[in-house]
């Protein structure tokens, strides 16, 4: 099977739990929204994947391989992690290099055609780099590894909308070019939810949810107008949440909308965003 499998993983900072007997698997040449709130056990599992760190129980499997014992399963996943994997004294240049030394399929011509573009000097030594401007040097590695599974923790970290946006046309490109394993953990959803096919959120280290986005989303729907006519309509419903505008309110449901609706009424969409949302409300009101 081409995949990545965690089977019952679970990993223990001192008195923290951050991963809870995980099972979950990433199926070849899909995109996964990795989704929860801070400390909710998304880079741990990540770390763990890439054998930057040891579970405490179970095992990951890449394509069948346990990643524990294998530098050749190893070699099938890159992560894009917070830390720099470059020396701080090493320049751009040498280091997109290097990158092509370490990865066989590593695209340099594309990778210094991508600096250009997000405006990136390769002249400048990777310490000196801005926030910015050092995640869009390893986002840059990322996009040319061709590694078939691809790991984003909070990869758009410190850029603005315009560079935000150039990075996500890049990874549709490259995945519509050369499909792979794509999990993209992010506070984001907004900007992801329409890259994303399959939703997997964690809380506190245990799995909430794992299906296709669009089955997910499926669940429910949104009803906006003017506040009087939305709260006639939703009396009596099971609401996700609720929000107010001036005069108009915007109301999430789940179930089917009951048909003809009120002129006054438009029928939407329930977003992942706000399903995100409502559905960590719940389980801090259910956990108290």
């Amino acid at each position: 099977m081409m995949a990545i499998e965690l089977c019952g993983v679970s990993k223990r900072f001192k008195e923290t739990l951050a991963l809870d007997q995980v099972n979950v698997s990433f199926d070849e040449a899909k995109i996964y929204g990795l989704l929860g709130n801070n400390g909710a056990g998304k880079t741990t599992l990540m770390n763990i994947v890439a054998n930057r760190l040891y579970a405490d129980q179970g095992q990951v499997l890449i394509d069948g391989e346990p990643v524990a014992d294998l530098d050749r399963a190893l070699s099938k996943v890159y992560l894009l992690g917070e830390k720099n994997l470059y020396g701080e004294d090493m320049r751009v240049k040498k280091a997109l290099a290097a990158a092509a030394h370490f990865y066989p399929d590593f695209e340099l011509k594309r990778a210094l055609a991508m600096a250009k573009q997000f405006g990136l000097n390769i002249r400048k030594k990777i310490g000196s780099l801005s926030t910015g401007y050092a995640s869009i040097f390893k986002l840059i590695i990322a996009l040319n590894v061709n590694t078939p599974y691809l790991l984003l923790d909070e990869p758009v970290l410190g850029l603005d909308a315009q560079h935000r946006d150039s990075f996500y046309k890049l990874l549709l490109q490259k995945y519509a070019e050369r499909p792979c394993t794509i999990v993209i953990s992010t506070h984001l959803i907004a900007e992801v939810a329409n890259l994303i096919e399959h939703t997997v959120i964690i809380r506190d280290g245990r799995i909430l949810e794992n299906r296709p986005t669009e089955e997910l989303l499926a669940v429910g729907y949104t009803i906006s107008g003017p506040a009087a006519a939305v709260d006639d309509y939703i009396a009596g419903k099971s609401l996700l949440s609720q929000s107010a505008l001036g005069g108009l309110k915007t109301a999430c449901l789940t179930g089917r909308p009951q048909t003809p609706l009120p002129d006054s009424l438009e029928l939407g969409k329930l977003n992942l965003q706000d399903y995100f949302i409502q559905l960590m409300n719940r389980e801090e009101h259910d956990n108290g």
